[in-house]
This record gives C-alpha cells, structure tokens and sequence, in this order.
C-alpha cells in the first residue's frame, strides 16, 4: 500500500543532481520542449559546482594561438596515463569551445583581456593557456548562470529531495523513488528517462574537498543496485592542496589557480621540493605528481607542525592576489585568520575528485540499464588514472548538453513505459524499514569509520596488506549498520539521509578497495608502494558490478592526429616519485 504521505509526479525525463551537470543536461531538454523534472537534495545555488574555483577548459587559442581541441585531447590522453577513453575525450575537447559559446549566451561573466578576448590561463600540465576563469570563483559562475538559465525556462526544479532508490522494470529505468529531508514527504517519480548527476564519492576519505554531506558515493549506490557496472573506482584524484588547519576545515580546497598564478610549494626547512620532483614543471607538474611529492615529504618527516607544507604566494602583488585569488583570500581570513598575502598557507593532499565511476557508452553517456544516462562526476571515461584541472566542469557542461540531447531521443521514441508496482513497494519498504530501525549504532559515527579506513588504507600510497586490511574493517562497520539507530526529529529527516549516505559510502569504498586490490601497480593518481612500475598488461579500466566480480575492459586507440600529438603511449616519468 502506498504510504500515506506519499506523492506521485511524472515527468518526460527525471533530472537527479542540481549541480552543472544536472542543469545543463536539463537545459538542454527544456530547449527542446522536453517536459523535464530536476531534483537535488541541497539548495540548486549550492551544489557542489560552487566549490569549483579554478577554471573551465577549452581550445579557444585567445591567448596561444596554436591551441586546438586536438592538443587538449592529447594533454588528457596523456595526463590520463593512457585510461580514459579516447572517443568521450576526443568528444569532450571538440564540443567544450561550443560550451563555453553557450555559457557566455547564457550570461556567464569569465574573466576577459582589455580588448574583450576571454582570458585564458594555464593549468598544471597543459600545453597551452585554455582555461577560462571568473576570479577563483569560476564554478559558483557558472552554477549561477545555469540556474538562472534554467529559471528562464521555466525547468521544473525541487530542493531537498533524497533519491533512495532508481526504479526499474525488465532492465528498463521509470523513475525514481526518494524523500523530502526536510518534512519526510515520500516522492514516486515516474519518467520516461532518468539522467544521474549526483556526484562522486570523494566525502569517504577523511581530508576531503567535499563538504559533509556531498559525494558520499549515492550516486554509484543507486546505479549499482540498478543493475549498472562501476568502472576504474579506484582511480580517485587526491588534489594536491587542501587546508590543514584548523581541523573543522581540514580539507577545505585551495584551488590549483594558485599555483597557476605562481604559488610556490616549501617544505618546513623553507626548500621549494618540486625541484626533486619535476625539475621542468616544478608547480605545474600534474596533480597527481604534486600530491606524491607533498605526501612524501610529509612522510618522510619535512612536513610541517600540523602535518602539511607550505604554498606562498606571499611574492606576488597584493593587487593581484586580490584580483584574481580573491575567494582564497577571504577563505584563509575566515576560515584561519591568515593573510595570505603576507603568509603562507599550510596544505597537503585532500581527497578531491571521483575519476571512475558508473560505467557510460562514451558518446551517450548511457548505463547498461535503458533510459538511464549518467553524467558528471559520478559517470566514468573521461579522465582516466589522472584527470587535468579545468577538465570537471567542462565534462560536465559538454555531456550534460549530451545527455540531454540523448533522453530527450529516447523519450520521443518511446512507446509504451512500463510501471512495476513492485518495484515501488521495494523502494517503499526500504525507506520503512530504515525508520523502523532501533539499534545501537549512529549513522554519523560509522561515517567517520569509513573516511578513517579509507584514509589509513586507501589513501595516496596504498599496498596489498593495507587494502585487505581496509575490506575487513569495512566487513566490521557493515556489520554495525545492521544495528542502526534512525530517528527523525521537529528539525527534519537528516538522520535517514546519513544513514542513506552511508549505505552508499559503504558500497563506493568496497569499490574502491577492491579495484585498488586488483589494479597491481603504479599509475597515475594510484600509488602502489609493492608495485611501483606500470603494468603494461593493466593499460586497461577496470569493471566492477555489485556482487564483487572485477573485469578488465580494453580501451581503443585515439584518432591518428591526437595520437601524434600524444607522442605515443608511453609517458616521460622523470621527476615521478616511485616510492
């Protein structure tokens, strides 16, 4: 029987994630007189977007007139240590000069020369300047612009809703089934297509950029259990800077525009240590490269008090650092009482961004479930073992344009859509069952067990014995959230949405672990301290489906051009740390 406070809605294409991958997507629908419903469980000007600081990328060649999309292929072909897939790369850096077209139609208010040419910069491992900016604050831009966009046309928007579960009959998606956090409301949502833009799993860790309650790995949960398959999930960027102190923040992003403007990275004698690790490069260098240096330099016993280093950009113009840093600035004074134009920063690897994830067609953006498209940072493909900055926003405007363009074709085609009532009453019963609950444990405590084991054991150096030894503590926090506690109270249905993520964070982190297991050696983002060479025979993703089953997937060559720009597959690994 349906639940008493249960509604029902329909749309042409259901939309989860209010971030920019999930707006564009709806956009794109809504322009195409495609009914569409898009729903979030925090405020639409909040998602995760807004913490995006750096830039978009994009071949536009304003500042180097020798950019192409092919070049910006290569840079993340390369920098991708030969894992991403070519054809959703190459898709990718051919569309994104489109995207950016779009935004500025839209409203988008990017940084620009005196003669009105976007600005472009660089990014750690690019070629050339192609990242567009707006300040520090490029994802809150563009976030803006997007619901404002969506706003005009008139897309069907609800906040505050927490999807529990995808419905599906016969291998076919018709909706979703969730709550409202904040009154508890139960919402069947019917739909011709669903788009999955929810996010990654990054929050499991426990210095993350994410905020609490974002990137718990939902989104691969709900996929899962779909019936979808998981790819490279051990593949997780840890972005180089990340605050340290106070601990409250720890985590918290310093953007890699710092270091794109001139941030110099010391260790706690004051040595500015990327000379040891990439001479040519030194800040420059790729993500993953800066994070093994600082990871190593801390645990190597050069790091500072509270277990970080230093970035100093205290020898630039104060001006400047307030022009273009701005979001920096006033994250240090608020948040550490630092003026970080008179000292330096204190940072270390943080948990930053979800390079696996749900298994995509790397064109569509369709799962292995019908009607069922994922995109942004829960979908996988794009970035490979190493994902460069500026790339995640891009990703997600250009295959959010995709996507739906993608449902908008399958919901036109679409004859008849089945609704399975059991289906539903599964969904029901789950959530009944979750509030039904009164055990001894506490979702948010078994929470801080899981970012702790993810930490000490699957973190920015792994090893075999760590990873067994992170699947039998997870073994042991699975068994406690048998026994959970759930009670919602006057001030809303939190307390089901912790224990919701944690369910979702316990499957994303066996994921990780077990991938982490079986992908024995060293590339990119994943550090093996007992394989440290690549594997040539591991140049392959890594296919993960819920019943713990682990699958090699080959990947396909890129087009002849972006393979000569590439310089073959074959990476020059000096200044690497092989620890």
């Amino acid at each position: 029987m349906p639940h008493p406070d249960e509604r029902r809605t329909a749309a042409a294409v259901l939309v989860i994630g209010t971030g920019a991958a999930g707006l564009r997507a709806a956009i794109e629908l809504a322009e195409r007189g495609v009914q569409v419903l898009c729903v979030g469980k925090r405020r639409r000007d909040d998602a995760h977007t807004v913490l995006a600081s750096g830039g978009i990328n994009a071949a536009l060649a304003t500042m180097d007139p020798e950019d192409t999309w092919e070049q910006h292929a290569a840079d993340t072909l390369r920098e991708s240590y030969w894992l991403a897939d070519p054809r959703a790369v190459e898709l990718l850096c051919r569309e994104a000069p489109a995207a950016i077209e779009d935004l500025v139609r839209y409203g988008a208010q990017f940084d620009r020369e005196d003669d009105g040419r976007l600005t472009q910069r660089y990014f750690g491992a690019h070629r050339w300047r192609r990242t567009c900016f707006a300040g520090d604050y490029t994802g809150r831009e563009i976030q803006r612009t997007l619901v404002r966009r969506a706003a005009e046309l008139g897309v069907a928007m609800r906040d505050d809703v927490y999807v529990t579960r995808l419905l599906v009959h016969a291998g076919r998606v018709f909706g979703a089934y969730g709550f409202d956090v904040e009154d508890g409301t139960r919402w069947v949502i019917v739909a011709d297509a669903v788009v999955l833009a929810a996010g990654g799993h990054t929050r499991i860790w426990r210095r993350s950029s994410s905020r609490r309650d974002e990137n718990t790995g939902d989104a691969m949960r709900l996929a899962a259990e779909a019936g979808c398959r998981l790819r490279d999930m051990e593949l997780v960027q840890f972005h180089p800077t990340g605050m340290v102190s106070p601990e409250e923040s720890a985590g918290t992003l310093v953007t890699e525009a710092v270091r794109g403007e001139g941030g110099i990275l010391r260790n706690a004698a004051g040595e500015r240590f990327m000379e040891r690790y990439d001479p040519e490069r030194l800040e420059l260098s790729t993500r993953d490269r800066v994070a093994l240096a600082i990871y190593t330099e801390i645990a190597q016993g050069r790091g500072t008090e509270h277990g970080g280093v230093l970035l100093d950009i205290s020898h630039l113009d104060r001006d400047l650092v307030l022009r273009r840093l701005p979001r920096m600035y006033r994250q240090f004074i608020d948040l550490a009482m630092l003026d970080i134009t008179s000292g330096a920063m204190e940072v270390a690897p943080t948990a930053h961004y979800s390079m696996g994830g749900v298994w995509v067609d790397p064109e569509t953006h369709a799962t292995d479930v019908e009607g069922l498209y994922a995109v942004g940072e829960c979908a996988s493909g794009v970035h490979g073992a190493n994902r460069l900055g500026g790339n995640s926003l891009a990703e997600a405007v250009v295959f959010g344009r995709v996507v739906g363009a993608e449902a908008a074709r399958w919901s036109a085609q679409l004859d008849v859509q089945a609704r399975d009532h059991a289906a539903i009453a599964a969904a029901r019963d789950e959530v009944d069952e979750l509030l039904d609950r009164r055990g001894e444990e506490f979702a948010r405590p078994l929470q801080r067990a899981v970012r702790d084991l993810m930490a000490e054991c699957g973190g920015v150096v792994r090893s075999d014995d760590g990873l067994r030894e992170g699947l039998a503590r997870l073994d042991e926090v699975a068994a406690r959230a048998r026994d959970l506690e759930v009670r919602p109270d006057i001030a809303g249905f939190d307390d089901l949405a912790h224990a919701s993520d944690l369910h979702g964070s316990l499957l994303a982190a066996r994921a990780t672990l077990e991938c982490a297991r079986e992908r024995r050696e060293t590339r990119g983002a994943h550090n093996r301290v007992d394989f440290p060479e690549q594997d040539p025979a591991l140049r392959a993703n890594l296919v993960w489906t819920a019943d713990g089953t682990i699958a090699a997937e080959s990947i396909p060559g890129p087009s002849p051009a972006v393979a000569a720009l590439a310089g073959g597959p074959e990476l020059d690994l000096q200044g690497r740390l092989l620890e």
